[in-house]
Order: structure tokens, then sequence, then C-alpha cells
């Protein structure tokens, strides 16, 4: 198994901030290496804010070289329709990039990475950050929620496919 099909890149996409945490698989279980966000410009137009998106991905992608990238899937609710809307955009420009690199993406629903981490597909951030934290054995809770988010995506993608992957 070569080094990249032993990480993990999480994605929480967002407009404005799209978390990324890369996990790695290692003899002691899952590792964080690295983690970040990356920013659009508000003042700009939604596809130079899209572009912005895209090209930091790749930035990510390439210096990363991830073997699979798990990401959030896009959820509504009545009360916040707008935000959905603004996810799929940012969510497009990082599909396109993993395509273009090559990289498989796998998505996960906010109930499905909820469920696998505190047991409660209904679990509060706050229950979810500290499932983290207990998880990868760090003194304090990560920030920001971007990035704890992309995070929770890459250890669920990691517990859901360590039976498939030999270590």
């Amino acid at each position: 198994m070569n080094d990249s099909q032993l990480r993990i890149l999480g994605i929480d996409p967002g407009l404005n901030r799209t978390g990324y945490a890369l996990m790695e698989r290692g003899m002691g279980g899952p590792a964080l290496r690295e983690g970040g966000v990356i920013r659009s410009t508000s003042k700009l137009t939604l596809a130079e804010r899209v572009l912005e998106i895209g090209c930091g991905l790749r930035e990510v992608l390439d210096e990363y070289r991830p073997g699979v990238m798990a990401i959030e899937q896009v959820f509504s609710t009545g009360k916040f329709p707008k935000s959905a809307l603004l996810m799929s955009h940012a969510r497009g420009a990082i599909l396109f990039a993993a395509a273009e690199r090559g990289i498989p993406v796998v998505h996960y629903t906010p109930r499905q990475i909820k469920r696998l981490l505190t047991g409660s597909g209904k679990a509060s951030k706050e229950q979810v950050q500290h499932a983290i934290m207990n998880e990868l054995g760090l003194d304090r809770i990560l920030e920001p929620n971007d990035v704890a988010d992309a995070v929770a995506i890459a250890l669920c993608h990691y517990y859901t496919n360590r039976l498939r992957l030999p270590l």
C-alpha cells in the first residue's frame, strides 16, 4: 500500500470558509496530520469565490496527495435553504478539483458523521467536538469549527473503511 492510500482528506464545504483535515492511518489508529481553512473573498463575484475555493483545494491536494476525499453532503432545512445553495457552489468547485486530480470522493451526511462519532445522529456540535478530542487524544477542542468538522468527516471515513484497508 502506498502512502497516499493511507491519507484521508476530510472536507467541510462552505462558500465563505471550507475546512480541510488530513488524517493518516497509522499503526496506533487515526492521526491528524494537518488542518486548515480555504477562504473566499466576500467582495468578489460568486464565480470568483468558487474559483478561489477550487484553486485553494488544488494546492492542498497537490501538497498532501490524499488517497481519498471524504466530504459532507449538502443538506437543506426549511429555515436555511440559501445555506444549502451556497454550500452547493463550494462543493462543485471541490468535486471538480478532486476529479481533476483523480482522487475518489466519498460523501457522508451530517447524521452519518454524528452517529458514527457519538452514537447519535442528533448529537450537538459540542458532543462531536468532544468525541474528536477524545479519539485523537487532544488536550483541547479544535478550532475553528470548519477544521473540526473536516476532522469529523475524515474520522467518519476512517472508521467506516478501516476493515476494508490493511494497515
